[in-house]
């Protein structure tokens, strides 16, 4: 039986190439650290990055106070890339550290099979006993295009990202024009859409931004109503704010409760699937969305 994914109300990327923030990594109380590969790094430093960040994987946890429950991935560079097959391989033979793989410019589900191909020899080789999950970063227009197909593609892929940066390059938009929230409506839809529809996890990219400030709280705000679970911080200053933005309240937790509450007493009137509860009504879809909340609840308490 495969586990359920980790919590990721929010994702710190770090550079790996930067001995020094993956030693702070573990400290900012992020659901998942992200050793970041690709964007971060540049060419020539992109082996010794790989090397930092298996050295981070073999000693994992650094600091005696990190969280059991943190996630470790690591964002390798994009398929077609002279870099992507050396890491993923490489990681592949890490141990099991970590947990997944972000693979960056996914544009189709050829991008998840070469990967999925690539692991399945490797894990077999090393004697993996637990697989390398993939989360999928859609941030081209044709990694947009056909994200429906990508998210039903892999039983590896567990998340789809939403990666602005290059998702605003590719579709033509202004470094400023890309703030707008109302411009990334579409998009985030798209996404949102694809990984409900086939039961993964749909995480709002990294704000356009480093600090913690209204325009932060506004587009992360904007995520957590849409409906995704969480979001990419590029800052350590932003990962509280998404750690309580994306947890639910005491009064959403009552009231989900009193909804499953109100739905089981209703059974025993079969002539109707709705009841009513504070004046609204309430069924089967209320309580699909209650038990969701509920176990967003449950893993943010773990936390």
């Amino acid at each position: 039986m495969i586990a359920p994914p980790p919590a990721r109300r929010s994702c710190l990327s770090v550079p790996a190439a930067s001995p020094r923030k993956l030693e702070m990594a573990p400290s900012f109380g992020a659901d998942e650290i992200v050793l970041d590969l690709e964007d971060s790094v540049v060419p020539a430093m992109k082996p010794d990055a790989l090397s930092a960040a298996l050295r981070v994987l073999r000693g994992w946890p650094a600091t005696p106070d990190l969280p059991g429950t943190t996630a470790v991935s690591v964002r390798v560079n994009p398929p077609r890339t002279r870099w992507c097959h050396l890491e993923l391989a490489a990681l592949a033979a890490s141990g099991e550290t970590a947990g997944s793989v972000v693979l960056p410019k996914v544009e189709s589900a050829a991008d998840l099979a070469f990967a999925e191909r690539l692991l399945d020899g490797a894990e077999a080789a090393a004697g993996r006993r637990i697989p390398l999950r993939i989360q999928a970063l859609i941030e081209t227009a044709p990694g947009l295009s056909h994200v429906g197909e990508i998210a039903g593609s892999s039983e590896r892929l567990e998340s789809l990202i939403i990666g602005y940066a290059d998702l605003g390059t590719s579709l033509g938009r202004s470094s400023t024009g890309g703030r707008s929230l109302d411009l990334w409506l579409a998009a985030q839809e798209s996404v949102l859409a694809a990984a409900r529809t086939h039961g993964l996890q749909a995480i709002d990219g990294p704000f356009l931004g480093t600090v913690d400030n209204e325009q932060f709280r506004l587009a992360s705000a904007r995520a957590r109503d849409l409906g995704f679970d969480g979001k990419w911080a590029i800052h350590p200053s932003q990962v509280p704010a998404l750690n309580a933005l994306f947890s639910p309240s005491d009064e959403d937790i009552s009231r989900a409760h009193a909804v499953l509450a109100a739905l089981d007493r209703g059974k025993s009137d079969a002539r109707t699937g709705a009841v009513e509860l504070d004046g609204e009504m309430v069924d089967e879809a209320t309580r699909r969305s209650a038990l969701r909340l509920l176990a967003q609840a449950a893993t943010a308490e773990r936390r």
